[in-house]
């Protein structure tokens, strides 16, 4: 990937106090509007990692989009090339496959922001569900889909 790489970093709202919610709750079984807690081996240490991400479901098809961009969690998914999806005492290895081409991430992309846009939308640059395919098109290379299945 050549260029300076998209990323948002989190507020310390978001690090202190609202990914720790969102992962206390879903460690608990409680899903927040299809969160899940993503775990994935770090592509240095080789050790666990987990965050807490959102879980689209898209016509059958299970997604995660990277609203922050280029994120730790989607170097270490791009090397270890999957993880555990977990959700209370449910956890479910799954491997990712990333979506590479813009224009096959603009579903992906507008079903995401039609679900989620209150939580991550002003991470989009002004692009929401209703936004035409050009825009979408426009903010697609800045954010990391991956097409995830049972492995």
């Amino acid at each position: 990937m050549g260029g300076m790489a998209y990323y948002r970093a989190p507020g310390w709202f978001t690090r202190r106090v609202f990914n720790g919610v969102v992962a206390v709750l879903t460690h608990a079984g409680i899903s927040v509007w299809g969160s899940r807690l993503l775990r994935v081996r770090g592509r240095r240490t080789g050790e666990w990692r987990a965050t807490p991400v959102n879980l689209l479901v898209l016509q059958g098809e299970r997604y995660l989009v990277a609203p922050r961009g280029e994120t730790q969690w989607v170097r270490n998914l791009r090397s270890a090339g999957g993880g555990e999806l977990t959700l209370g005492r449910r956890s479910e290895p799954f491997v990712a496959t990333e979506v590479e081409d813009p224009a096959q991430k603009v579903a992906v992309l507008r079903a995401y922001l039609g679900r989620w846009r209150a939580e991550t939308g002003m991470f989009f640059d002004g692009a929401t569900a209703d936004s035409d395919e050009t825009e979408l098109l426009g903010i697609a290379p800045r954010h990391p889909v991956f097409r995830v299945t049972t492995g």
